[in-house]
């Protein structure tokens, strides 16, 4: 992880798919007084499909592609703060884009944790569609953990800890951040 002093004009959450991006970011955003972008919601409303959709007619490059482009346009409307989707990190030039104009949190949560949360998700996660979805979410897991650490400023667990709570502690740790209450003072009950 990178622990220098970074940017936080804009707000970047990564990690794996039902980590809590989208959540966490909701309150994140609430809590800064940012607008709130989240690459997923963004691409399927301009696309008039969903992400499994999208995924099972054009493709996964063609998903990334759109992907690409939103980011591109939503890093360049400072401050803000920006959900993505769990794999934006294999695409490098991702990486660098976000690398060059955010503050980088990773949310992870262990399998068990993402497994309940796309359970009771209104829609099916593309990638962990079939067979074994933990097998397949142990893969993802091994292939990009490295990515999401080798951009992140600030790695934070999510299991068992309100999204609230998560946003609030972000909220504090970001580089030139006010003294605030304290993190006792969040609701702390599990989501």
């Amino acid at each position: 992880m990178n622990h220098a002093k970074r940017p936080t004009h804009c707000i970047v959450l990564i990690g794996l798919s039902g980590s809590g991006k989208s959540t966490v970011g909701r309150y994140l955003a609430q809590r800064l007084n940012y607008p709130l972008y989240d690459t997923d919601a963004i691409i399927e409303a301009e696309a008039g499909r969903t992400a499994s959709e999208i995924f099972a007619h054009e493709g996964e490059t063609a998903f990334r592609q759109r992907e690409s482009a939103v980011l591109a346009r939503v890093l360049a409307s400072a401050p803000c703060v920006v959900a993505t989707g769990g794999g934006i990190v294999t695409v490098p030039a991702n990486c660098a884009l976000i690398r060059a104009r955010a503050f980088v949190v990773w949310l992870d949560a262990t399998s068990n944790a993402i497994i309940a949360r796309i359970s009771n998700h209104r829609q099916p996660r593309p990638l962990l569609q079939g067979d074994n979805p933990r097998e397949r979410l142990e893969t993802m897991r091994q292939n990009r953990a490295h990515l999401y650490r080798s951009i992140a400023d600030l790695h934070m667990l999510t299991d068992g800890i309100h999204a609230n709570s998560v946003a609030q502690r972000i909220a504090m740790l970001l580089p030139g951040a006010p003294p605030s209450a304290s993190i006792e003072d969040a609701d702390d009950s599990t989501s």
